[in-house]
């Protein structure tokens, strides 16, 4: 009945909207039909990276942000992607009680968007909205090919994209939780810190850091402060940046 009612409530997903940024989903529009799937941008590039989404995406953070070497612009890329895959399927099962398949040839990526990164959903098939479900979803069907594919040709340790992939989902719960709380939704607010707090039990996040009520301090460094200007996050191992070291802990 849930997922009768998910499918039947808008096809655009509307109740995700007025959340904004990384919760909306796009499941209409005819430019949608000319971009590729992530599954394809989870394929094997060629050799120089020539018409891979991914490669292109990768470098295209680093010149927007000027990094000083394409493995920070990959943490970046991979810890944007994951957010908006933790955000949509958190708070589809929070909302709806039920999630959309995003199956990664179904799901189309702007890759030379803006962020929150642009993905438009070709199809909405329902699914239940309890955390191993969430689990396959997200980290089975993308995480998981998502960071192969950028450790391919970057050196990223196991332990950072774990991090990133425990980060983003923690940051996906804490602004729903504050989204649903100043909206009067506690009994969503609820279900989104239940589902979180499974996720990071999950054996793929699991140590990857320590949860606190909505507060998330992860064991790894997403390389972040290498940035000109960029400092920190907010849940980083490190209490304020690194004076130098191109091998400070990220694993």
């Amino acid at each position: 009945m849930v997922l009768l009612l998910f499918v039947d409530l808008d096809p655009g997903l509307a109740a995700l909207r007025p959340l904004g940024g990384f919760f909306v989903l796009r499941t209409e529009g005819a430019a949608a039909g000319s971009l590729p799937t992530l599954a394809q941008a989870y394929a094997d590039p060629a050799p120089d990276g020539a018409r891979n989404p991914l490669i292109f995406r990768v470098r295209k953070v680093a010149s927007a942000l000027r990094a000083p070497e394409l493995r920070v612009a990959a943490s970046v890329t991979h810890q944007g992607l994951a957010a908006r895959l933790w955000s949509v399927t958190l708070g589809c099962a929070a909302l709806y009680g039920g999630i959309p398949d995003l199956d990664a040839r179904l799901l189309r990526w702007d890759a030379d968007g803006s962020a929150p990164d642009d993905l438009w959903l070709s199809d909405v098939r329902p699914l239940p909205g309890d955390a191993p479900t969430l689990a396959d979803t997200v980290l089975h069907g993308h995480l998981e090919p998502l960071s192969a594919a950028l450790r391919a040709h970057h050196r990223l340790a196991p332990g950072l994209l774990r991090g990133n992939a425990a980060s983003a989902l923690a940051g996906a719960a804490r602004e729903f939780d504050r989204w649903a709380r100043g909206h009067g939704r506690t009994d969503a607010a609820a279900r989104a810190r239940s589902l979180a707090g499974e996720l990071l039990a999950h054996p793929l996040l699991d140590g990857a850091g320590t949860l606190t009520g909505t507060a998330f301090r992860r064991r790894s460094c997403c390389l972040y402060y290498r940035v000109p200007g960029g400092g920190v996050c907010g849940d980083c191992c490190f209490p304020r940046p690194p004076r130098s070291s191109p091998r400070a802990p990220s694993g």
